[in-house]
Order: structure tokens, then C-alpha cells, then sequence
């Protein structure tokens, strides 16, 4: 069963996609659905992208559930391990 939720947030960074080329990562879309490629049944999917650059301007992420946890746990404790001043 899938739940149809989904997050969005603005984002400023870059990503790297097709043709290791990188890009301007304006927007992020967070849900839990059924995966494109990932071997599991469901799957937390990440898509990083600049809309304005149209569909290719993008990176998408499948993680189970466990990996996205974990994935969290990694991003809380980098950043936690920077001093205050760096954080801008």
C-alpha cells in the first residue's frame, strides 16, 4: 500500500548527473513508494533537481528504508562533527 506522501523542500547545492555533468540542485521531492530500479518492494525515493533545466537537470535516489535511516544518522553526525563557524 502506498501512502502518496510527499516532501519538498528548496534546496541549494549542486548534483552531479548525465554526462558527469554538474548542475544547480534548486528543489528536492521526498516520498516512500514502489521503486523504478531498486530490488525492494517499497523504497524512499529522493529526486534532487533544477526544474528550471528541465527533466534532465536531475538525480533520483531508491533507499530502503533501513539505508535511509542510516543515510539520516551519517548527514546528523557530519554535521555535528563541523564547528559552528563553517555551518553557513
Amino acid at each position: 500500500m502506498c501512502t502518496y506522501t510527499t516532501e519538498t523542500a528548496r534546496m541549494q547545492g549542486s548534483a552531479k548527473g548525465p554526462g558527469s555533468t554538474w548542475f544547480r540542485v534548486t528543489d528536492a521531492t521526498v516520498y516512500y513508494d514502489h521503486p523504478v530500479h531498486a530490488p525492494a518492494e517499497h523504497t524512499l525515493n529522493i529526486d534532487l533537481a533544477d526544474p528550471a533545466k528541465g527533466p534532465a537537470a536531475r538525480v533520483a535516489v531508491e533507499l530502503t528504508a533501513a539505508s535511509a535511516r542510516e543515510l539520516v544518522s551519517a548527514i546528523e553526525a557530519a554535521l555535528a562533527a563541523v564547528p559552528e563557524a563553517l555551518l553557513t
